[in-house]
């Protein structure tokens, strides 16, 4: 059974609708997560895509959009071609990002759900403390 759970949080010195931004912009997200082009209508029920090239790999990652509630959470399905499993419902995780206003700052907690093993999912703990350290540092230099 597939049930390892990765979570990570990191607190950002910047506005909520900045981190949203920086969520939802493909513009944006490219600058952080590796350089990777997102394709989606940014709207629940649409596909949301992520391709480009990783160690001279090319990849086209997938998912769905389940959740998106402007300036607080961010809930999709997500499938990466590189994982070696098959394209098939129970392959995929979910990832969500929900945000958390405090003390005029904001707290990004990211969940990522339905990892094979322990190993992976402490490997994509270790890949998003790196997206999300990126991500702040791009917001908070004001992007």
């Amino acid at each position: 059974m597939t049930n390892f759970t990765a979570k990570i949080s990191i607190e950002i010195n910047a506005p909520v609708e900045k981190v949203w931004e920086a969520l939802v912009t493909p513009a944006i997200i490219k600058e952080y997560l590796f350089g990777t082009n997102v394709t989606s209508d940014w709207k629940v029920g649409s596909s949301i895509t992520y391709a480009g090239d990783w160690q001279g790999m090319k990849y086209e990652d997938k998912g769905v959009i389940l959740e998106l509630v402007p300036n607080k959470k961010f809930v999709s399905t997500y499938w990466s071609s590189m994982s070696g499993t098959p394209d098939m419902p129970e392959n995929y995780q979910k990832v969500s990002y929900e945000l958390e206003e405090k003390d005029g700052k904001v707290v990004v907690n990211l969940t990522q759900e339905n990892a094979p093993t322990q190993e992976s999912a402490d490997h994509s703990a270790n890949n998003w403390k790196m997206v999300l350290e990126k991500m702040k540092a791009l917001v908070e230099e004001g992007i």
